[in-house]
């Protein structure tokens, strides 16, 4: 960690940088409401780092940048992704802001019975802008990975989205996954910016039902590549459907579509960062865009077979084996807990 006003380090290159605040989480011991749970395990929550946790699990060099509070919470979130084998040496420590931290129920996010109740609001998180952030560190990745949580937060952090999403000489490849999150909006209206920033990306993440609720996408998958027709890979996520990949090449536009894996569902929390993290962990191999969006599912399976915000990835040689299987084998598979460390799976024998 560095402090502000301390020069910046230089920074090796890596695989992929991801900047975004991360805080620390407090998940309930026992299902119930927020009023009623007598007491909480500390865990950390954050997309973005979720996301380079999950590539350095994979194997790739990963970089977390953002900022902390000069608390203990500031100092657990640290040594907790610098644990996952993420190179933590690009964050910079607030001495005047707290670190964020929120509360949720055990309830699954689709359901009404699910809260948050989130303190983040000052946090130092939300003083990143162009003047506070390594920039450096932040360019000295193959794939910047952003989301837009860190729009929200401030309009400084706005600001920095935006220079980073802009197109300019030497840019890594921007990847942004637009994580709609309403409560962070003072209006619906509001939302339009993640539109201006997804259109200056390279590789786009966004549900199809958080881009009807955000900018009015109605029509599935075709839609939203209607509203983003300049990033050069556009991902779709529909639910238990799959997802949709548009991929703009010399020789045209390319689509595929996977469906989703059926899963033994143990927890939600995370599946998106998962689905994300395999998908660029696949593009960074150079792998077919449609082993690209099955890595994605297998990755988000690993998550949502375990509980918490982190799983550990399949082994990669057992991950390819699965990405190449024929259509019908894909969609025969079936995986529970545990199926990332014994390597077994089994079949849907119920599929005509």
């Amino acid at each position: 960690m560095t402090a502000d006003g301390q020069p910046s380090a230089d920074h090796d290159a890596v695989d992929v940088v991801a900047l975004g605040e991360s805080m620390v989480a407090f998940l309930p011991t026992r299902p119930g409401r927020l009023a009623d749970v007598p007491a909480f395990e500390r865990g950390i929550g954050g997309a973005e780092s979720n996301v380079v946790c999950a590539l350095a699990a994979a194997g790739h060099s990963a970089r977390w940048v953002g900022r902390v509070g000069a608390d203990g919470f500031g100092t657990h979130l640290v040594e907790r992704i610098a644990s996952h084998g993420v190179d933590t040496s690009a964050v910079r420590v607030d001495p005047d802001r707290p670190t964020g931290v929120y509360f949720r129920t055990a309830a699954d996010r689709a359901t009404d019975a699910h809260e948050v109740a989130y303190y983040r609001a000052g946090s130092a998180a939300s003083a990143m802008s162009l003047d506070t952030v390594d920039l450096a560190a932040v360019d000295a990745g193959r794939v910047l990975h952003l989301s837009g949580i860190t729009a929200a937060l401030s309009d400084g952090c706005l600001d920095l989205m935006r220079a980073l999403t802009s197109r300019r000489p030497g840019r890594p490849l921007v990847s942004f996954d637009v994580n709609f999150r309403p409560a962070l909006w003072r209006n619906a209206s509001d939302a339009s910016v993640l539109l201006e920033l997804a259109r200056g990306a390279d590789i786009v993440f966004v549900g199809a039902d958080e881009a009807e609720d955000a900018w009015g996408a109605r029509g599935g998958a075709d839609a939203v590549r209607h509203l983003l027709p300049g990033p050069g890979v556009l991902v779709v996520k529909e639910g238990p459907h799959g997802a949709t990949v548009y991929e703009r090449t010399d020789a045209g536009e390319r689509t595929a579509h996977v469906p989703a894996l059926t899963v033994d569902v143990v927890a939600t929390v995370g599946a998106g960062d998962a689905f994300a993290a395999g998908f660029l962990s696949a593009t960074l191999r150079g792998l077919p865009v449609r082993d690209r969006l099955r890595h994605g599912h297998l990755m988000a399976a690993a998550a949502l077979t375990a509980p918490g915000d982190l799983a550990a990835p399949p082994a990669r040689d057992h991950a390819d084996r699965l990405a190449a299987l024929d259509d019908r084998a894909w969609e025969r598979l079936r995986l529970g807990p545990g199926w990332t460390g014994t390597g077994q799976v089994t079949e849907e024998t119920s599929t005509p």
